[in-house]
């Protein structure tokens, strides 16, 4: 049988010691298959922005396993884990961390030149992805020429480029309207039904209504939810 895309097992990460320690996730198991997208819900404060950093290999668990594509990430040294997070792994951050020196499609195709793409094929790939978000025309644009939700789709736009295996989402739509909402994660499940895994953090039904399956924290706990896919689990 094929690894999951990402797998978490028994995760716990705390912040802090003694009496003051902050329990942000206690022991979170979570499967996300290839071709599959799941949508983490909660309340504010019930540890999905954490579980997504931890699935981006951006944070590391307390105690736990993580595997992205069946490799731990634990024991890897820290050149060979950007490594991995550069080529599969997409992440979509709430506040779009662009570079404003970099044109939007220099942004998007950084991951891929800082891979050892060339950059004229990791442009023409970047301005690929735009015209896939109806950004075409805004290639090369900077940052702050760009409004909220054009600088949101871009950041999309970056964690979608290339080849990614691991596509995640921190309420990816929050500064966009309904209906470019709509398209943004209409694409995302595209890429989903392509192949890649995506995990979606959201507040919103009738986004996680895009998702194959939803997952509901609470006070860092799978509390509702399938967080293994059904047909995975032995008989």
């Amino acid at each position: 049988m094929s690894a999951p895309a990402l797998q978490l097992t028994d995760v716990v990460r705390e912040h802090g010691s003694g009496e003051t320690v902050v329990h942000a996730l206690r022991g979170v198991s979570l499967e996300v298959w290839p071709g599959e997208l799941v949508a983490v819900m909660g309340p504010s404060g019930s540890g999905k922005t954490t579980l997504l950093n931890l699935a981006g290999a951006l944070d590391r668990p307390t105690t736990g396993e993580i595997a992205i594509d069946g490799v731990v990430l634990g024991g890897l040294k820290p050149e060979r884990l950007a490594r991995l997070r550069r080529r599969r792994v997409g992440v979509v951050f709430q506040s779009y961390n662009l570079i404003p020196a970099l044109t939007a499609a220099e942004n998007i195709a950084l991951p891929l030149e800082l891979d050892g793409h060339p950059s004229l094929a990791a442009r023409q790939d970047a301005r690929a992805v735009l015209k896939d978000l109806g950004l075409d025309g805004l290639a090369d644009r900077f940052p702050d020429q760009l409004s909220g939700g054009q600088q949101q789709r871009v950041a999309i736009a970056r964690a979608l480029v290339g080849e990614r295996r691991l596509v995640l989402a921190d309420e990816p739509t929050g500064a966009l309207d309904s209906v470019t909402g709509e398209e943004v994660l209409g694409v995302l499940r595209a890429r989903c039904d392509a192949g890649a895994a995506g995990l979606l953090v959201t507040h919103e039904p009738r986004h996680a209504a895009w998702a194959d399956r939803v997952v509901y924290l609470r006070d860092g706990l799978v509390v509702d939810g399938a967080a293994i896919r059904p047909d995975r689990v032995p008989a």
